[in-house]
């Protein structure tokens, strides 16, 4: 099953806006929020930086690094046409960031444009990622930061035990939302071959044993991907949901995803 964030552009408007809706959610809860934190307290953002939020889907990192200490101006970048619309809404009281549709792999700036390239939960879903980094290195400045904060998708799991049904629906969610989930594994190798010097690489892990309210919607997204592709039966989708909400009632719940981010600064060219 394709990534449908790899097919954004051609998604319906109404899926557009469920995974609008998830972004937001997403960025709502707490653990999520400090593991950004985390993340971005790694740069050294210079006086007056100029940051490019590549892949920014609603601007929800966009939003956080506007309010950033050393931020100027932030210009947050997805093709997707609606969900640039919604973040325009989202961030109207904030004068310091503008948003751009374009492919991170194609951008529309010049070269040495900004201090900080970000791509947040971007290069896992980007088929040719080396074509993005390469972009984020021609449009950084030198000694400019290159910051990836990404999901190791291949560790996500809600099993209790071998064989666990519900890890179906977790594995079809990944399936259908993840180009590679490995790309976290490769990133160092990547990153250093695209000409950039790598300063750390950290892993943050996520997980949810009381309201499940993340993973319980992977669960439900991939119950309905095996329902729809005929996999399974709808009353067995029904009835997997059932049963994540059984454990989160019971106390039994648990949910896992490791996430891991990297920085890096483009090398100073001699003069």
């Amino acid at each position: 099953m394709p990534d449908v964030w790899a097919t954004v552009t051609n998604l319906d408007s109404s899926m557009q806006e469920r995974l609008a809706g998830m972004l937001e959610a997403r960025g709502a809860d707490p653990r999520q929020q400090a593991m950004r934190r985390a993340f971005l307290s790694g740069i050294d953002f210079p006086a007056d930086a100029h940051v490019v939020d590549v892949g920014c889907g609603t601007g929800v990192l966009t939003r956080m690094l506007a309010r950033w200490p050393n931020v100027d101006k932030v210009v947050g970048v997805d093709p997707a046409a609606s969900l640039i619309r919604e973040p325009q809404v989202l961030a109207s009281d904030l004068a310091n960031v503008t948003f751009n549709e374009a492919d991170g792999r194609s951008l529309p700036f010049g070269g040495e444009a900004f201090d900080v390239a970000i791509f947040d939960s971007t290069l896992s879903h980007v088929p040719g990622p080396v074509r993005a980094l390469a972009e984020a290195h021609r449009v950084l400045r030198p000694a400019g930061w290159l910051a990836v904060f990404d999901g190791d998708y291949a560790t996500s799991t809600v099993e209790l035990c071998d064989h666990d049904p519900l890890q179906t629906c977790v594995a079809a969610m990944m399936a259908n939302s993840v180009n590679d989930r490995w790309l976290m594994r490769r990133l160092c190798r990547l990153v250093r071959d695209s000409g950039f010097d790598i300063v750390s690489f950290h892993s943050h892990g996520f997980s949810e044993t009381t309201g499940g309210a993340y993973m319980l919607s992977v669960v439900d997204r991939g119950a309905d991907i095996l329902s729809a592709s005929g996999t399974i039966g709808e009353e067995t989708a029904s009835a997997m949901k059932s049963e994540a909400r059984r454990r989160v009632n019971a106390g039994t719940f648990f949910g896992h995803i490791a996430y891991a981010s990297l920085i890096a600064r483009k090398p100073v060219t001699p003069a």
